[in-house]
């Protein structure tokens, strides 16, 4: 953590260099000396950062220079603030000697205590034994101790002895602990897989593998099944020699491999060529925490299974097997089936946290005991040796994880467990936080959101919804846990929730979750770069007007859904600002002087009562991201939200990339052409005498990826098909108003993902135009066409959710067979006239939602028991109540 630090601090020193500060009399020397010395810290912190055990020396060494590195940001940062106030900067140049004088006593220091934390390996070989032989051990567990895993082993058994002659390769993926290995060893040792193959290797991975050792144990695990013996001489040699070896034995045989716990992709690379394709049915199965991996192209036939967390009954179960097996029934008494429950439902189905935390509880008799666990599962998580394995193979994925996305990873632990984090506010606070670094000819919001891709691929963060426009991401419980005691010993972020007081914490990032009682600013505040308040409950104004004086460095402040009606005056003295969501707050006005936060990057104004923004909102020259869009919350009528009046100098702000819920007025269609920055934009009040001026306007915004248009009433119309060519890039599309016909260009949004339609009332067939879109994932239509029938007659090959709402005409709906092959979610609401399920709803093989409601009563009848549809709707769905 310490290492990334500096790196951040590194790219503000530099940018020092670059702006008036550097003309400062002995100024510039001292900076230059100061980033050097921190690259060399840099370089040695990577190294420490890496390894997994530091004696107590190293620790309190790391420690410090972590300090250091936040008193040289404090610095710098003052030193910029006084240049700011136009004060006198004198006493800075003295500071910034000092930090000096501080890093080069550092190293003398360790060099007198004889520290030295680059020199080991990242993972000790005490630590790989220890992870090889708990994954080997997976193969000796017996069935009856698991739950839920037979329907999964039957799926992969079917895999394995497909009737294919040709290699075929079997991922299983999924986070840490989450039973990946116990799965697929139960496969493995299966007797009826075993007689399919005729020999079969288990090995492990890991983090760190030499490729020799492997080949030697592959050699043993094959040759022990059939020929007994091992050759003798193996370790004099080469990797070539190995590899032939395995060739020659493979060459003629149905052969089984599992390689269990892969980490990196590069293996695949150096081992593929040592199992030949010889058309015997031969397989090879691989466990990993990286999607990545998982969905890799193995140039063979493959198949990936996404390990899903436990029912909640199933980890109930299997809690209950191991926490009660010593009491009466083995069954839970009824004193602790409250506090049970809520450490069963902590676990989130992980079934390594279900085990290990039955096995602490096993030892606990009395609510109090259960209740201090629960209250303290934090402290338990990282003291508790019951807990250690837990710990364990959570801290192997999070450090594995490159430096910048460690601290990604850890920002999350700022929101509330169990919070949905919508991933645009996620990657924008990164890059407000100096996270995200710069890679020519890439955006910094691109960047981001390959970090964010990073996590979820690696299972560090789940996908838990996604609408086309918008996802959102949640940290399973115990990554969280993990997530804070990580951040808080590093100093790095904590979240206040009225268990641990805030007194005197020296923290980067603070997260307040809970307005009980009040909060009081401490000396150890005064450090802040972000605040975040999740407001429950009532909320004073007095902690806010503390920030001129006590937040001065505050770089991100967000105070979504805080029930405030006023911004406080202090705010504008946030010179360090970069990140201000104010959405979902009682706010009518902003002030004028908004626009002294020169370094603003992202200002959120969402769902407000602001209907205008003060003219100083143009001297905003930094910001990147505007959105103003008010919504009202009904996804049934026409108008789903209202802008607001905006300056029109806002064309000249050439930093802004999404501008979300402008209203159109007066001159500003024409002034949209001169944003050719844009990459995502949507306004409010489009009228279609516009027609030309918007058409022109968009022609030249080559770089949009997503586009909306409202109308204002009912009868007004959008007239877009003066647009010669749509954007080329253009990802997500909304429009809401009155269409004359369907847009020519729509055939031609090859980029397209996400369609939304609002109140079009089309009266040709849509489908048509849209059916051959490569790339199209997600469509929402909501009366958008004055059909009776609508027929899915061919494409829609990426589809995988359809909403129709609001079709007050459509009786009948067809789907053909081989048309949306990928659908995952259908939904129909408030088509009254629809009277049974789409003829062809059989041949939606991957469909795994149904959803309706506000249906004709001749609809249900037809899927309730003795109705037309019955059975192949029951088929599908068995366990859903009508």
């Amino acid at each position: 953590m310490a290492s990334a630090a500096t790196d951040l601090l590194i790219a503000k020193i530099v940018g020092i260099l670059e702006n008036e500060a550097s003309s400062i009399a002995g100024v510039r020397d001292q900076v230059n000396e100061i980033t050097q010395e921190l690259e060399s810290m840099k370089a040695f912190l990577e190294d420490a950062e890496g390894n997994t055990s530091h004696t107590k020396v190293e620790e309190a060494w790391v420690a410090r220079v972590r300090d250091l590195t936040y008193d040289v940001e404090d610095i710098i940062d003052e030193f910029m603030y006084h240049i700011y106030e136009q004060k006198s900067r004198g006493g800075k140049t003295i500071k910034l000697q000092n930090i000096t004088r501080t890093i080069q006593a550092i190293p003398e220091r360790n060099q007198r205590y004889a520290t030295g934390a680059g020199g080991r390996t990242s993972t000790s070989h005490h630590d790989v034994r220890k992870w090889v032989q708990k994954s080997e051990s997976s193969l000796l567990i017996k069935e009856d101790e698991l739950v839920g895993i037979e329907s999964k082993k039957q799926l992969l058994m079917g895999w394995l002895m497909k009737e294919e002659q040709s290699q075929i390769v079997v991922s299983v993926v999924g986070m840490g602990g989450s039973g990946k290995t116990t799965l697929v060893a139960k496969t493995f040792t299966n007797e009826i897989v075993k007689r399919h193959f005729d020999c079969c290797a288990w090995i492990t991975v890991s983090q760190t593998f030499v490729i020799e050792d492997l080949f030697k144990k592959l050699i043993k695990e094959f040759y022990k099944a059939k020929e007994g013996n091992v050759l003798a001489d193996m370790n004099a040699m080469s990797c070539r020699e190995l590899q032939e070896i395995l060739i020659n034995y493979l060459e003629s045989k149905r052969y089984l491999l599992v390689l269990d716990d892969v980490w990196d992709i590069t293996l695949w690379e150096q081992i593929r060529l040592s199992f030949p394709e010889s058309l015997s049915g031969s397989r090879i199965m691989l466990t990993t925490r990286n999607e990545d991996i998982a969905s890799c192209s193995f140039g063979a036939e493959s198949h990936v299974y996404r390990i899903q967390p436990l029912q909640e009954k199933e980890a109930w179960d299997l809690f209950s097997k191991k926490a009660f097996s010593t009491y009466h029934n083995k069954s839970c008494p009824p004193e602790l089936e409250t506090l049970a429950w809520k450490l069963v439902k902590k676990c989130k189905g992980l079934p390594l946290a279900v085990v290990a935390l039955a096995g602490l509880m096993s030892s606990k008799k009395s609510p109090d005991q259960w209740s201090i666990v629960y209250n303290n599962l934090n402290w338990h998580l990282s003291n508790n040796p019951l807990l250690e394995d837990v710990k364990s193979i959570l801290l192997l994925s999070f450090n594995d994880l490159p430096y910048r996305l460690k601290h990604c990873f850890l920002y999350c632990s700022l929101f509330p467990e169990d919070y949905l984090i919508n991933t645009t506010r996620l990657t924008r606070l990164w890059m407000a936080e100096g996270f995200v670094e710069h890679v020519k000819g890439v955006t910094p919001e691109e960047v981001a959101d390959g970090y964010l891709t990073e996590l979820i691929f690696r299972s560090m963060l789940q996908v838990v919804y996604a609408n086309g426009a918008k996802r959102y991401c949640t940290m399973h419980d115990l990554m969280l846990e993990l997530a804070l005691s990580t951040s808080e010993k590093d100093k790095f972020c904590a979240a206040y929730d009225g268990r641990v007081s805030t007194e005197e914490r020296r923290v980067r990032h603070l997260s307040i979750q809970t307005t009980e009682g009040e909060i009081k600013v401490c000396t150890g505040m005064a450090q802040l770069r972000a605040f975040l308040l999740f407001v429950r409950g009532t909320f004073s104004l007095s902690l806010l007007k503390t920030f001129s004086s006590s937040f001065k460095f505050l770089r991100v402040l967000d105070l979504d859904r805080v029930p405030i009606e006023k911004c406080p005056d202090e705010l504008v003295y946030l010179f360090n600002l970069r990140y201000l969501n104010l959405s979902r707050t009682q706010l009518k006005e902003l002030p004028e002087s908004i626009g002294r936060l020169r370094n603003l990057q992202t200002l959120d104004l969402r769902e407000t009562k602001i209907e205008a923004l003060p003219r100083g909102i143009v001297k905003l020259l930094n910001l990147r991201h505007l959105n103003i869009f008010r919504h009202n919350g009904d996804p049934y009528i026409l108008r789903v939200g209202e802008g607001m009046k905006t300056p029109l100098k806002i064309s000249k702000l050439k930093k802004l990339q999404v501008v979300s819920g402008i209203e159109s007025e007066g001159n500003f269609i024409k002034l949209v052409k001169e944003m050719t920055q844009l990459t995502s934009l949507s306004m409010t009040n489009v009228k279609g005498r516009d027609e030309r001026d918007l058409c022109i306007s968009l022609q030249e915004m080559k770089l949009l990826t997503g586009l909306g248009l409202y109308v204002k009433n009912e009868e007004e119309f959008i007239r877009v098909d003066a647009l010669s060519s749509p954007p080329p890039q253009l990802q997500r599309l909304t429009l809401a108003g009155k269409l004359e016909s369907v847009p020519r260009w729509f055939c031609s949004l090859y980029s397209l993902k996400y369609l939304h339609l609002r109140w079009t009332l089309l009266e040709e067939d849509l489908l048509p135009h849209i059916e051959a879109l490569p790339n199209l994932d997600w469509l929402w239509l909501v009366n958008a066409c004055a059909l009776e029938k609508l027929c899915f007659s061919s494409g829609f090959v990426k589809l995988t959710h359809l909403e129709l709402l609001n079709f007050p005409l459509l009786e009948e709906i067809t789907i053909e067979q081989g048309v949306m092959p990928n659908l995952q979610f259908l939904r129909f609401d408030r088509c009254t006239e629809l009277k049974t399920i789409p003829e062809g709803f059989e041949y939606l093989t991957q469909l795994e939602t149904f959803y309706f409601d506000h249906a004709s009563e001749e609809f249900y009848k037809s899927i309730e028991g003795g109705g037309v549809n019955h059975s192949k709707f029951r088929q599908r769905f068995p366990n859903m109540r009508m």
